[in-house]
């Protein structure tokens, strides 16, 4: 592995330890949390049965004793957020419990019922929560029902609602970490393109007049037209990495020739073990908004990657059909493969798996393809020693 790509999984071994740093914070305020509401939990139903008690207590006393009346009441007063139902010879009552309004058009008996059934529901629901508490009163039996208070049900809803807030600003650092680098790798884009496109220029105007001599001097030399071939591709080259970072020129062009042309070149420079073929679903003409310079660049990329992969013998096939309003390109060849870790990280500026190379070809692909003609570029499938397949999804020109 280069260095290139033992940086990259630095870097995304470090956005793993974030990610569990961060989420270790957010389960242990989880645990804390949930203990503390526990705890707050005891206390609650402490603090009811003392309630309980103030009720048997109000119900049978006769005394006459004010201040024992006056304590009992305070007590039972007390409590301002622990939602309670008493039931009593087919009676109810409650505190702390929000309860329906009589309609208009509603009978004071069609309201009872419903008050009743209403009270039976709740009374089901606190009953799952905690056994109701049951006082002995005139050898009648009066049972109450509660709840958890507002207060202890914001505290086992918090632990949830702080993750989330630990998970949004997670996503947040990460779309801001992504966003500022993708615009730092944009700037070096065009920077180091403009720079490659000026130092190519001067040598290329060179090659360009020592071959109008040698063409003066020697007019019937053929290898001078075989560099001039050689010197008209540099300047391709040269006006390719003009245009990355500028916006480029597109115009409706037949994908068939395009593609039989960037094939074409590929397969003349390539070991005669590589079989490269373009296959159509139809032979009707596929228009689409390309800049051709740019677009051939991405397929030369694709294909000479595939050739690295095969170790310079296999079968490379590029299919092309139009599906609706899109064009797929599949380009298949039959090389070592790549794991499904590798789909999305190959496109990654730096990543690369050759011994030699920066990890820019298919990062710059990629460019072209989304940002330059708006579409998209993916890893379709692969096999390990059994080949691979890029897709290419252009908007099809109406």
């Amino acid at each position: 592995m280069t260095k290139n790509k033992n940086l990259y999984r630095s870097t995304q071994r470090l956005k793993i330890i974030f990610t569990i740093v961060a989420l270790a914070i957010a389960m242990a305020a989880i645990f804390f949390t949930n203990r503390l509401a526990k705890l707050v939990a005891i206390e609650e139903k402490k603090k009811i049965e003392i309630w309980a008690e103030a009720q048997q207590l109000l119900s049978i006393t006769d005394t006459e004793d004010n201040l024992v009346i006056d304590l009992v009441f305070k007590i039972i007063e007390g409590n301002t957020n622990i939602p309670v139902i008493s039931y009593f010879q087919g009676f109810y009552d409650s505190r702390n419990v929000r309860l329906p309004l009589q309609e208009s058009e509603e009978s004071n008996d069609e309201f009872q019922a419903r008050l009743n059934e209403f009270y039976a529901q709740l009374i089901e629901r606190f009953r799952s929560k905690h056994p109701p508490i049951v006082l002995n009163v005139f050898d009648y039996e009066l049972l109450l029902y509660y709840d958890e208070s507002f207060l202890l049900k914001q505290l086992y809803y918090f632990p949830y609602v702080l993750l989330t807030v630990v998970l949004g600003f997670i996503l947040i650092a990460f779309f801001a970490f992504g966003s500022a680098k993708k615009a730092e790798q944009n700037q070096v884009w065009v920077g180091l393109s403009k720079e490659t496109a000026h130092q190519l220029g001067t040598p290329i105007s060179s090659l360009l007049a020592w071959s109008e001599l040698l063409k003066s001097k020697y007019p019937d030399d053929n290898l001078i037209a075989e560099m001039e071939r050689d010197i008209d591709r540099l300047r391709t080259i040269a006006e390719r990495f003009s245009k990355v970072g500028s916006i480029p020129d597109m115009e409706p062009v037949n994908l068939h020739e395009v593609l039989n042309n960037a094939v074409q070149y590929v397969k003349k420079r390539s070991s005669k073990k590589v079989n490269m073929q373009c296959h159509f679903s139809s032979q009707e003409p596929i228009f689409v908004e390309l800049n051709t310079q740019l677009f051939d660049w991405v397929i030369e990329n694709i294909c000479k990657n595939a050739i690295d992969a095969m170790d310079g013998v296999g079968q490379i096939d590029v299919n092309v059909q139009k599906n609706g309003k899109n064009v797929i390109i599949d380009i298949t060849d039959t090389g070592k493969g790549l794991n499904k870790k590798q789909f999305k990280a190959i496109f990654t500026p730096g990543y690369t798996t050759k011994s030699r190379g920066w990890g820019l070809g298919l990062s710059l692909t990629k460019r072209i393809v989304e940002e330059y003609h708006k579409g998209k570029i993916f890893v379709k499938q692969s096999i390990l020693n059994g080949g691979t397949t890029f897709r290419i999804v252009l908007k099809a020109r109406v």
